[in-house]
């Protein structure tokens, strides 16, 4: 049976920033609608739910990415935009997956698509009782990003005690549970956070961050070092890279360590990417680990049982954390998708994790 499909494509591989307008030469994105070709064994029909917002969206469709340098395979011009997803399956040739069934994958900005029963990660498990949001955010990969980040990275352990931690993009979806992580859950002494406002700031603050401070203020160096004090920092959870990373350099403790899970500072500017006092790693023995939150999928159901229970006892919030903006009702919703990715990337963008509900 056939079905139609509405997808946004990339036009125009980004070098710098991303061109939300439609129908122009140099537009980053396009919409087709195409007819869905019969099934093939091992492969589903599937109907998007949610779409996860991420900065590592942008990096995936950088003009001149080098697949042998990637952790996932590039989108190029002329395919469709991919995007972490909640779906329903709707038909199925795969031995996995059946009708009705929830699942997650790395799939497609889509109302209906096609897909391989390899690209989905996993079925979701409804009889749990946590939230279908959840998956993507607190008990999906948000939540397992800032949990691995502390665990494999750091080595810290439930129920011990984490000496002083600093986590930039403190009020962003990865931040926002390693913040709360590192102070209820793995014990920090002291947590620091890093945000863009003196709002977001205030709220980082009200999830445990013993201070936080607002990057954005022309005094930002004074007033970190200040937030630091004597005792410097030991551990940095690194969303930013950058200017922001390199200052850090120079307050970290020898022997310290870096998790380097991000650097949104460069997606749009690889120039901006650039960290400088590289000396401080030499002389401070800095450790820093690049990790990607795949790499530990056959540890997921144990992450996924601490972050849990913290939600259920109350070490981390959920409500405030995250955002959904619901445009399953909205005429040509299609056009709206870019548009709430980008908010990822400016001072706008909602506290905590940024869902899309498409249907």
């Amino acid at each position: 049976m056939t079905h139609s499909s509405t997808q946004i494509i990339l036009k125009n591989a980004p070098i710098k920033d991303i061109n939300l307008e439609w129908d122009q030469p140099t537009s980053t994105f396009e919409i087709k609608h195409i007819e869905l070709p019969d099934l093939e064994d091992g492969q589903v029909l599937i109907k998007t739910l949610y779409i996860s917002n991420d900065p590592a969206q942008r990096p995936w469709m950088q003009k001149g990415l080098d697949p042998k340098r990637s952790y996932v395979k590039p989108t190029v011009d002329g395919e469709t935009v991919r995007s972490v997803t909640i779906v329903e399956i709707l038909e199925s040739k795969s031995g996995k997956f059946k009708v009705g069934d929830l699942a997650i994958g790395r799939l497609f900005w889509a109302d209906y698509a096609i897909a391989n029963e390899n690209e989905i990660f996993t079925k979701i498990d409804q009889s749990l009782g946590v939230p279908i949001p959840y998956f993507i955010s607190y008990v999906g990969i948000t939540g397992l990003t800032a949990y691995f980040g502390l665990t494999e990275i750091f080595g810290l352990k439930v129920g011990g005690e984490a000496p002083v931690i600093a986590i930039s993009a403190a009020s962003g979806g990865v931040g926002c549970v390693a913040v709360q992580l590192a102070k209820h859950v793995f014990g920090s002494v002291k947590v620091i956070g890093i945000s863009g406002t003196d709002e977001k700031c205030k709220w980082v603050e009200s999830l445990g961050a013993d201070i936080c401070v607002n990057y954005t203020k022309p005094d930002f160096h004074e007033q970190l070092t200040k937030a630091v004090g004597d005792e410097g920092i030991d551990l940095y959870f690194d969303n930013v890279g950058g200017e922001i990373l390199s200052f850090i350099l120079t307050k970290i403790n020898k022997y310290g360590k870096v998790a380097a899970c991000g650097s949104i500072s460069g997606y749009n500017d690889y120039e901006k990417i650039k960290v400088t006092n590289w000396g401080e790693v030499i002389a401070q023995r800095i450790t820093l680990s690049g990790f990607i939150v795949s790499d530990y999928a056959a540890k997921f159901p144990e992450a996924i049982g601490t972050i849990s229970q913290a939600i259920q006892t109350g070490k981390v919030q959920t409500s405030s954390g995250l955002h959904i903006e619901d445009i399953s009702n909205e005429e040509d919703k299609i056009k709206l998708v870019p548009g709430i990715w980008k908010q990822l990337f400016s001072s706008a963008k909602p506290n905590g994790k940024l869902l899309t509900k498409f249907a």
